[in-house]
């Protein structure tokens, strides 16, 4: 028993040097006993030191481990634990540090069975980072360097880890990542559920929420304009020739808005301007920029209101190239001071009237401000990364053509930067709110009520375009030193909880407008944006997302939604995330596993605000171009006969007319039967219905004395036919049916006009429809 239990230590002690991430194989022995000794190998190998025990000389010399003492007590409470847990399907696997979810998995019973990853994939997960976004990651500003170390949770009695070794080949039900291609959706079985949706990129991408949002007015009557900043892709061809096109606009409504701001402004401003102007003047001819602007303005009204489309596409436009190069330098000059203007009150009339045309028609007016500013966001970042502001057109082209990468991927986004944006204390911030969403099909989605600000670290400026000023993104803001300047109102850590920014409003006398605009603004944005990428998403049961928007509020407190993040990150890094982290987490929990059980249940502050109707799909049975059908069999539809007065012509020898006078007046037979003996039987019933009669034609000038002779038209042909003349017309149409080869003699057809000739030849154009093919032979005697 001795040498046994030796060979059976020294093989766990092998073991427990491969690491815990491998699972151990049995054993042979009892399972209680193997897995308890795989427990204690695993704790071992964390960082226990391995005793080892050497035999006296004279024998072989074995390294024999000695175990830890087994806690009975504990190992039972394990089990129990993890039996339960197995039989109700509650097997947890979460990747990354999330201590309030596995807190409250735990405390529903569930066990968790540890989710390892390899080191040298946590090495490289940055340098990973944009080709994985580039295929659906989407945007996540999840920017824990360390999320997959699952030792930084304590486990003071291991009873954790002991539960987690005895249900490690069990059937995990309930999956938690912090990102989207860890787990393989199409892999898992029905019951399973996970924290992400299959190909979000649609709405979490800046690309994905720029086009797709462009076909909100196919789900809904709301504007994109009234509360999406206009976005252009610039890889893309068209759109980057609108992009140009927008800011030679922007830039002419710009120069409009600077002469009005600049007459309303105070004299000790415009004091101040013009001595600044003096040091380095240029000059300019005001008069003929802001008739120029006009006319652009107006062509754009007209587009807008869709008056001119009688315009030819050879109209030349209003400013060619060149001109468009002139204008943009001096609306620099003049906006930025650099050129000496002088205003008049007629100028200022025309500035004042076209704005207010604008306004009707242009919801996004009041945020574009005077300097043009656009954002260049690189598509396949996240957390602020490479994201820049300009204001020159040459500048932001030559800025994008600059990474090929990213320009041929389609991966570039520029989009209008809000001049005009509400501050706090003279610093710019956004807002970060969560949304949940359980289901597609019917689209579930849950709005938290709480929320947080992020703040810059230096004052509102826009003559500098430094990320430090415009970017509020924590990841960038943690790592700056706030300015001196900066309004002392705003706390170090640069957050404020929306209850602070409630207090704000409140001073400022502006608290209704939180439940009057902000909210519902940010609802229908949401809302809105899901819509238009409803179809495009995998709905698998069994799956919800939480998802982070990013706002902005305009000085009237109209939210702008700037970006939707995939796994907004829940890192405790200041007081205000600490509290309404941990609180949406748990929230979330709610709505998904408590809700599953018990609808009554509580949702914490998540509110429902849209469940659509649900919408059949029908099942797929893969690529089928198959159409069944059957051919319609009809006849030859044949042309009714001329007015009463013409007269039909007689048959002679073996036919036998029988067709009776209104037959004769009103329409040509519909079907022709055939006989051995070819006789000609009309049937009227069956067919198709006659084509409506050709309209008459015009009576020919007559010129000569009329006389009328009779035509005797003996002919051959390979069945029954009729053949109606018109009075006017050299053309006989022969209509043929069966094959049986008749001889029809024909007599008095119709008189027709002609001169006194002793020998008369007659042209004759015979007509075949062409659903018959055969041949019609005949002869014409005079």
């Amino acid at each position: 028993m001795e040498v046994t239990g030796s060979r059976q230590s020294v093989r766990l002690g092998k073991q427990a040097t491969d690491g815990c991430c491998t699972p151990c194989p049995d054993s042979g022995e009892t399972e209680g006993l193997s897995k308890v000794q795989e427990v204690l190998q695993c704790n071992q190998n964390e960082g226990k030191t391995l005793q080892t025990t050497t035999p006296p000389e004279g024998k072989n010399r074995r390294s024999v481990v000695s175990l830890p003492a087994i806690n009975p007590d504990r190992l039972r409470t394990a089990k129990a634990i993890a039996n339960k847990a197995v039989k109700m399907h509650k097997i947890f696997s979460i990747q990354g540090p999330y201590p309030v979810i596995r807190a409250g998995l735990r405390a529903r019973g569930w066990v968790e069975q540890h989710m390892y990853r390899p080191k040298q994939q946590a090495h490289h997960r940055h340098s990973d980072e944009s080709r994985a976004s580039s295929n659906d990651a989407g945007d996540s500003d999840d920017d824990d360097d360390n999320s997959d170390d699952v030792e930084k949770e304590p486990d003071p009695d291991g009873l954790n880890d002991l539960m987690s070794r005895l249900v490690r080949n069990e059937m995990v039900y309930f999956y938690w990542t912090n990102r989207r291609e860890t787990i393989n959706s199409n892999s898992l079985q029905k019951e399973q559920m996970i924290n992400h949706f299959a190909k979000a990129g649609s709405f979490t991408t800046k690309v994905g929420l720029c086009v797709n949002l462009r076909n909100l007015h196919w789900f809904d009557s709301a504007d994109p304009d009234t509360f999406f900043p206009r976005c252009y892709r610039l890889a893309a061809q068209d759109e980057k020739q609108a992009f140009i096109e927008d800011y030679r606009r922007t830039a002419c409504i710009s120069l409009l808005k600077y002469i009005v701001e600049r007459e309303q402004n105070s004299q000790g401003e415009g004091t101040n301007r013009r001595k600044r102007c003096k040091r380095q003047s240029r000059p300019v001819v005001l008069s003929l920029m802001i008739d120029k602007a006009l006319k652009v303005c107006q062509e754009f009204l007209e587009s807008v209101e869709h008056t001119d489309i009688d315009i030819s596409l050879e109209t030349p436009d209003t400013l060619t190239q060149e001109e468009w190069t002139e204008f943009i330098d001096n609306y620099y000059c003049v906006v930025h001071g650099e050129a000496q203007i002088e205003s008049s009150n007629h100028l200022v009339t025309c500035c004042k009237a076209m704005l207010q045309q604008l306004a009707a028609v242009s919801p996004q007016l009041d945020i574009d401000g005077t300097h043009n500013i656009w954002i260049i966001k690189p598509g396949a970042k996240s957390r602020g990364r490479g994201i820049k502001c300009a204001k020159r057109l040459d500048q932001i082209l030559r800025l994008v053509g600059s990474d090929s990468t990213l320009t041929k991927d389609n991966k570039w986004v520029v989009q209008k930067y809000l001049e005009r944006p509400l501050l706090v204390y003279g610093t710019k911030f956004d807002v970060r709110q969560w949304f949940l969403v359980t289901d597609w099909n019917p689209l579930t989605v849950w709005f938290y009520k709480k929320c947080y600000l992020r703040f810059s670290t230096q004052p509102f400026s826009l003559d500098i375009l430094d990320s430090s000023v415009h970017l509020c993104n924590n990841s960038i803001q943690k790592h700056l030193r706030p300015s001196q300047q900066r309004h002392r109102g705003i706390p170090a850590d640069n957050m404020w909880s929306d209850e602070q920014f409630r207090t704000f409003l409140s001073s400022q006398g502006r608290k209704a407008q939180w439940e009057t605009v902000v909210v519902p603004g940010m609802k229908k944005a949401v809302i809105h944006a899901l819509q238009t990428t409803q179809d495009l998403m995998e709905s698998r049961k069994n799956t919800f997302e939480l998802y982070g928007a990013d706002f902005m509020l305009g000085r009237d407190l109209r939210p702008w939604l700037i970006e939707i993040n995939a796994s907004p990150t829940m890192a405790p890094s200041t007081t205000v995330t600490a509290r309404l982290c941990a609180a949406v987490q748990e929230d979330t929990l709610r709505v998904v596993l408590d809700r599953r059980t018990d609808r009554t249940a509580k949702t914490g502050d998540f509110q429902l605000i849209c469940r659509q109707a649900a919408v059949e799909v029908p099942q797929y049975i893969g690529v089928n171009l198959l159409v069944e059908g059957f051919r319609i069999k009809h006849p030859c539809p044949l042309p009714p006969l001329r007015p009463s007065n013409f007269s039909a012509p007689k048959h002679r020898g073996t036919i036998k007319e029988k067709e009776t006078a209104a037959q004769k007046v009103k329409f040509l037979p519909k079907m022709w039967s055939k006989s051995a003996e070819g006789r000609l039987k009309n049937t009227s019933s069956g067919g198709l219905p006659p084509p409506p009669p050709p309209p008459p034609l015009p009576e020919p000038p007559l010129l000569v004395p009329i006389e009328t002779f009779t035509l005797h038209l003996p002919m051959t042909v390979n069945e029954s036919i009729r053949l109606p003349v018109h009075a006017y017309s050299d053309s006989v149409l022969l209509y043929k049916r069966r094959t049986e080869v008749l001889k029809v003699p024909s007599e008095k057809v119709q008189s027709c006009t002609t001169e006194k000739h002793q020998d008369l030849s007659l042209l004759l154009d015979i007509t075949i429809p062409k659903q018959c093919k055969r041949t019609v032979t005949g002869s014409l005697s005079i």
